[in-house]
């Protein structure tokens, strides 16, 4: 997919979603606004924004990785400027509920995840299994990082501090 076509698909999304309580639009008015109240992220649509992807479609899934550098550098920021501004952020969808994915939302600062019943387990084993602070500085380290993904350094950290993914 071409530059052009991602600038395209990015911007029909938009004017389709432009009266949508999404995402992008509660983050950005909660960060500038700093309510004090709070934001919820639907992180699924969220990032098929983020990556002009369909991750259901095959011709483009590929693109689609929600442990891409691009991405924990985005849910940082925002987890960072809600911090900031005294907002409650909570973030629903699948990447809430997947054990790896909910270990970097953690460390990036996220402490309301929202999920569908049956991952509440396998996240709870590893929330316990997890020193916060030792990811958090880990996360830092890896915020330039050139990879296409950041799973398997993930992955690596988890096994090497025992923790439960």
């Amino acid at each position: 997919m071409t530059h052009a076509t991602c600038c395209r698909l990015r911007q029909r999304w938009l004017r389709l979603h432009a009266n949508d309580e999404s995402f992008t639009v509660e983050a950005r008015n909660a960060l500038t606004k700093g309510t004090g109240g709070g934001t919820s992220g639907a992180v699924n649509d969220m990032l098929q924004f983020l990556f002009a992807a369909d991750r259901g479609n095959p011709q483009v899934a590929a693109r689609y990785d929600d442990l891409a550098p691009a991405v924990v550098n985005f849910l940082g920021q925002v987890a960072a400027a809600c911090r900031e501004n005294d907002t409650e952020l909570s973030l629903c969808g699948e990447m809430a509920g997947e054990p790896l994915a909910a270990m970097t939302l953690i460390g990036l600062g996220f402490r309301n995840l929202s999920m569908s019943a049956p991952s509440v387990g396998p996240v709870k084993a590893m929330v316990r299994s997890l020193d916060a602070g030792a990811l958090e500085s880990y996360l830092a380290g890896l915020g330039q990082s050139a990879d296409h993904s950041l799973r398997e350094k993930l992955r690596s950290f988890a096994a090497d501090h025992g923790v439960m993914v």
